[in-house]
């Protein structure tokens, strides 16, 4: 296997993408980090590349001489419906046509409402709104494709993420700051509803090993994510770590608030049952599988903490 056929490409430089960057240097790899400005801070082992995967022309060029791809890519929450769906076709095609596997971070939004019950990988998709519809529709060409042998696929699916570099979160920028400075801290429906989090890097250990592992592919897996508590235990644990008290406020239907503005509520309204019912996710295949372990969420918000410490500091 020559060099170049070790390549990693990965698709997407928010949080996921980035982080998963950063894992596979780690592990040794040529990584290839493509967002459509192919800007952002060096890191170390990692090439920046300038490509709007949305586009066959873009995504073959970012894909070219990849061993794997990982897709990573988001867009706007009021354009995924519109535009997710092309950005898979061009994925699809860009890696069938250089030879690569295909790792795809995906959402629990397939599911749809469970009632609380714990998902596991044999849950139903029983989405009944149109993000989680259309992200069921995706799910269901990635697998026919690896079916059909045009490539190999694998699907690694991330609760909401939590950790360093997230911002976009329901634990995310609109509690941590606030909980450092006294601000007002949203929390969204039941608070004392079970609701699984993803550590970020988390998710990178798990699309990392996903790429190295083809046995793995041609089904979908959940990410590494640690034991569900309940919203208002993990506001008592920031408490305790910040050592002051939050200023919780309760936002118990979808309305804007904070960071949360009428744009995104608007057409965050059709998922918000996942804040009325349980969210809890059973990670232990890929754990037994592949020996992973999910981060412990008492050190995901230690770690949290510092850094949005560090970035208020430098604000």
């Amino acid at each position: 296997m020559t060099a170049t056929r070790d390549l990693q490409v990965v698709l997407g430089a928010g949080p996921a993408g980035t982080a998963l960057a950063v894992e596979l240097a780690h592990r040794g790899y040529p990584v290839r980090l493509v967002d459509r400005a192919g800007d952002g801070p060096a890191i170390e082992g990692v090439e920046r590349f300038a490509a709007d995967v949305a586009t066959a022309d873009g995504a073959r060029a970012a894909a070219d001489g990849a061993a794997v791809v990982y897709h990573c890519v988001n867009v706007g929450y009021h354009l995924q419906v519109e535009v997710m769906p092309r950005i898979q076709q061009a994925v699809l095609a860009a890696a069938e046509a250089v030879g690569a596997r295909l790792v795809v971070l995906d959402t629990l939004y397939p599911y749809g409402e469970t009632s609380g019950a714990v998902m596991t990988e044999d849950t139903p998709w029983n989405a009944t709104t149109r993000k989680g519809r259309m992200r069921a529709e995706l799910d269901a060409r990635y697998l026919v494709a690896h079916r059909e042998g045009r490539l190999r696929v694998v699907l690694g699916r991330s609760a909401d993420f939590v950790g360093p570099g997230v911002l976009n979160s329901t634990l995310g920028g609109a509690v941590f700051p606030a909980a450092l400075t006294g601000g007002e801290v949203p929390a969204l429906g039941d608070i004392d509803l079970p609701h699984s989090y993803t550590y970020i890097g988390d998710v990178a250990a798990g699309l990392a090993t996903l790429g190295e592992n083809p046995d793995a592919d041609g089904r979908v897996w959940h990410l590494p994510t640690a034991p569900a508590l309940t919203t208002r235990q993990i506001f008592a644990m920031i408490e305790e770590r910040t050592g002051r008290p939050l200023n919780i406020t309760v936002v118990d239907e979808p309305r804007p608030f904070g960071p949360f503005d009428e744009v995104f509520m608007a057409e965050y309204a059709e998922m918000f049952y996942q804040h009325t019912e349980a969210q809890i996710v059973d990670s232990s295949a890929i754990e037994k599988a592949y020996g992973l372990v999910p981060n412990p969420l008492a050190d995901t918000l230690v770690s949290t903490l510092d850094w949005y410490g560090a970035l208020l500091a430098a604000h």
